[in-house]
């Protein structure tokens, strides 16, 4: 059965981010998805030091949640972060998570799905969706849209209940993620997987010499 990883980067294990998952979970039950809820939000995780040791041991020097995570993602389908919004951004718990996450793992996430999903009272939670997409963009995993942008808004998780159309973003985005991940399965059976090219590495200098 495909899985998705639902990460909840919310220090509130019953707060807005929950809630959305949970009407993300009801709908890829629905549709024969099976999904690994994994609460980050209230762990101590500390910001990469770039002391690159990750690429002799194929982990991350500090063993904490993202080596845990780790193991679980080269085995997913697809993944959804969820973060609160922090000062319009996403919080400083998920930055330091998918830095690590994303920089010391060394297997492929090609054609992975992923998704954001973002929280805020009011406003700045286009702008933390924006932090988490590029994780995946550089990482050649198609990101899932729904139909606005994969936000709820309230100060707690009772107050989502109240929005409306952001539950029904989460159920239309699970759907989305669903069939684009039955989509590829289909797609690698009968054409295999897009060629992936690793020759060229250009830093900004190298290329403009002669």
């Amino acid at each position: 059965m495909p899985k998705v990883l639902l990460i909840n980067g919310s220090p509130d294990p019953k707060g807005c981010i929950a809630r959305a998952f949970k009407e993300l979970e009801k709908t890829f039950e629905h549709e024969g998805i099976e999904t690994k809820n994994i609460h980050i939000g209230n762990k101590n995780i500390r910001g990469c030091i770039a002391c690159n040791k990750c690429s002799e041991i194929g982990k991350c020097v500090f063993n904490d949640a993202v080596n845990e995570v780790a193991v679980e993602f080269e085995h997913a389908d697809g993944i959804i972060v969820g973060t609160p919004t922090y000062y319009a951004h996403a919080n400083g718990t998920v930055l330091a998570f998918m830095d690590r996450l994303f920089y010391s793992t060394n297997f492929s996430k090609h054609m992975k799905v992923g998704a954001a999903v973002t929280s805020s009272r009011r406003a700045g939670s286009t702008s933390a969706f924006d932090d988490i997409n590029k994780y995946f963009t550089i990482a050649g995993m198609p990101i899932i849209s729904s139909t606005y942008w994969n936000e709820v808004h309230g100060f707690t998780g009772e107050d989502v209940e109240l929005d409306m159309e952001g539950l029904q973003t989460m159920r239309n985005l699970a759907r989305n993620m669903a069939f684009v991940i039955k989509s590829i399965k289909l797609g690698k059976e009968k054409y295999g997987m897009p060629e992936v090219e690793h020759t060229e590495f250009t830093s900004f200098l190298d290329g403009m010499k002669k």
